[in-house]
């Protein structure tokens, strides 16, 4: 997501039909192997840990420290204690930017945790062929852009998004199937999880679900296809029964209800990496 603060968000209820779905052609059985030296951590605000009031301080990286992969991190470390991390998460960054290059929140953060230039996608893959081998889990967080971007260019219209969602999510699910085989070709046996997203809008949770829901179902069809796993977030932060429920559990794992923005929580984020540990299959040692 983008690392600015969210003033007004407005989310269309987009049909999940609208969603293209990806042929698999069968299923796929993610690849299952122990962490290595490294643990790389790519994508956008989530993946850097963004808060807002850290950042309207001016924080360096180091204090964006309760983000889902320093508590995922912690986690590793408790099955491989000497794991290194390397988290190129930039604020902004969408799947367009991943692989073009221009993350756009460079400029609400004093500086990214590990620096790279140019395309993150250029980075990541340099870094898989400079360490053969020796990076696994790679964890990947790459949705709340894509998705500000149609709305953005539709100002909040209706009746475009629903116009244009069909050819956008179309090739939202492309770009990404393009990242995450790319991926996989340069770290064949890694451990790769891919999150998915949540329904932010509280004013109206029950018509715009469906979008969440449906984006969550094309991540981890993509994801599958990449034999990498899907950490499915939307139960968590969207837990289905009455509003009231849903609506709390939204505004206690993101700042959506006491600072407009749809960033999580320090308990959102340990929420987050609860759903990756899970998908990542790890045992903490006994």
């Amino acid at each position: 997501m983008r690392g600015r603060t969210v003033h007004a968000v407005v989310v269309c209820a987009v049909s999940a039909a609208w969603l293209v779905p990806l042929a698999l052609g069968g299923t796929v059985r993610p690849f299952s192997s122990p962490p290595q030296s490294y643990y790389l951590a790519l994508g956008d605000s989530i993946a850097y840990g963004f808060q807002p009031a850290k950042a309207n301080a001016g924080l360096p990286p180091s204090r964006f420290n309760t983000g889902y992969v320093d508590v995922f991190a912690a986690r590793l470390q408790t099955v491989a204690p000497k794991i290194r991390v390397v988290n190129y998460g930039c604020p902004g960054e969408s799947t367009k930017t991943f692989i073009h290059g221009g993350c756009s929140g460079r400029r609400d953060v004093r500086r990214l945790h590990d620096v790279f230039k140019g395309a993150q996608l250029d980075a990541a893959l340099a870094f898989l062929r400079a360490h053969p081998g020796q990076v696994s889990p790679i964890t990947l967080s790459l949705f709340g852009n894509d998705l500000f971007d149609l709305l953005d260019a539709c100002k909040g219209n209706f009746a475009c998004a629903r116009a244009r969602a069909p050819r956008s999510f179309a090739q939202f699910a492309s770009r990404l199937t393009s990242i995450l085989n790319q991926l996989r070709a340069a770290s064949p046996n890694a451990k790769i999880i891919v999150t998915g997203g949540w329904n932010f809008n509280v004013a109206s949770l029950r018509p715009t679900d469906p979008l969440f829901r449906s984006l969550n179902t094309t991540i981890g069809r993509v994801a599958a296809g990449a034999k990498a796993r899907f950490a499915d977030t939307f139960p968590v932060f969207n837990p289905q029964g009455s509003i009231a429920r849903e609506k709390a559990r939204i505004c206690a794992l993101t700042f959506i209800c006491s600072q407009h923005d749809p960033h999580p929580t320090d308990a959102g984020y340990r929420a987050i990496a609860a759903v990756v540990w899970a998908a990542s299959g790890y045992k903490h040692r006994s």
